[in-house]
């Protein structure tokens, strides 16, 4: 079984790979993705720019980048997805990626 530093280096590496901004739980706040680990695993947040956010919160009867946050964790699954990792959704606006032993029904 992989420790969680190595999970969350392997997803970093992934993500990197694959083209996405990445930053660690440190840098809190920059545009990108922020992963980190957690107990669980390995948690990804996605934050926009502010001139991105600038941008979509412009558009009327939608909530900002709502559209665009669903896109982006779409892509950021099937990325480590097909690498063999699990992900599930974690509490608030953001994925958890889970341990390799740790399946979704034995997740508590």
């Amino acid at each position: 079984m992989l420790s969680p530093f190595s999970l969350a280096d392997q997803v970093r590496r992934a993500l990197a790979e694959a083209g996405f901004h990445v930053s660690t739980g440190v840098d809190a706040g920059t545009p990108g993705l922020e992963v980190s680990e957690v107990p669980e695993g390995v948690l990804i947040r996605w934050t926009a720019s502010d001139e991105f956010q600038a941008l979509t919160g412009e558009q009327p009867g939608r909530a900002p980048d709502d559209g665009v946050r669903a896109m982006v964790q779409a892509a950021v699954s099937g990325v480590l997805e097909q690498q063999g990792h699990v992900i599930a959704p974690a509490e608030g606006e953001g994925l958890l990626v889970l341990p390799p032993a740790v399946a979704p029904s034995e997740r508590r």
